[in-house]
């Protein structure tokens, strides 16, 4: 596969998701906003669930920097890649604006959260 770029534009700024495989594992690139950064990166590993069905869990591990919330964006899209395609998968990013309202946050996680439910959009 070669590197896949989605860009998705909000009301108030653009995010952008690259995609990149690495052998058998998934690189995910999530930024944007006035001041791209790296805030949090995202490792999921896949294992068996523990509810003994069969399907594929993951176990993740996350770094934060001091004061940043990026976890809340790139956990669920890791998360998501690493069950469904049952490979080790790490989400690394961030995305800033300043002074962002309520209605702006909520607006980035419904499109994140489209986004983990339709891959079609990469």
């Amino acid at each position: 596969m070669d590197n896949q770029i989605t860009t998705i534009n909000l009301s108030f700024s653009r995010l952008f998701i690259e995609k990149v495989e690495v052998g058998d594992d998934l690189i995910i690139l999530v930024h944007g906003g006035d001041k791209e950064h790296i805030g949090s990166v995202v490792m999921s590993v896949p294992r068996l669930s523990i509810t003994g069905d069969g399907s594929i869990s993951c176990t993740s591990s996350v770094l934060n920097l001091l004061g940043h919330k990026d976890e809340e964006l790139l956990r669920p899209i890791c998360e998501y890649y690493c069950k469904n395609e049952n490979r080790v998968v790490t989400c690394v990013g961030g995305f800033h604006v300043d002074d962002m309202t309520q209605e702006q946050i909520l607006e980035l996680k419904e499109v994140l959260e489209k986004y983990t439910l339709n891959t079609v959009l990469l």
